[in-house]
């Protein structure tokens, strides 16, 4: 009874972790769609009311380490912008 017990506690947490894997994906989709969205921002077209949600959107993108950065934007098949 202990082996099946054991068994069905580890497919659970295989589940958990496939689950987690997926939406890390999904995330990473979406924080590299954003930093392509904010690189090609045209600041001067953007309107006055737009500015502290671009500026709160850049803050997260920059607050996100280097490694992960470059991961999310692979996973839109995009090329980071080389600072100057």
């Amino acid at each position: 009874m202990t082996h099946v017990l054991h068994e069905q506690e580890i497919s659970m947490l295989r589940s958990e972790i496939e689950m987690l894997m997926n939406e890390r994906r999904s995330l990473l989709r979406v924080a590299g769609s954003a930093a392509v969205f904010v690189a090609n921002l045209d600041t001067k077209k953007l309107p006055p009311d737009m500015y502290e949600s671009a500026e709160m959107l850049s803050k997260c993108l920059n607050d996100m380490s280097e490694d992960t950065l470059r991961e999310a934007l692979e996973g839109v098949r995009a090329e980071p912008v080389e600072s100057e």
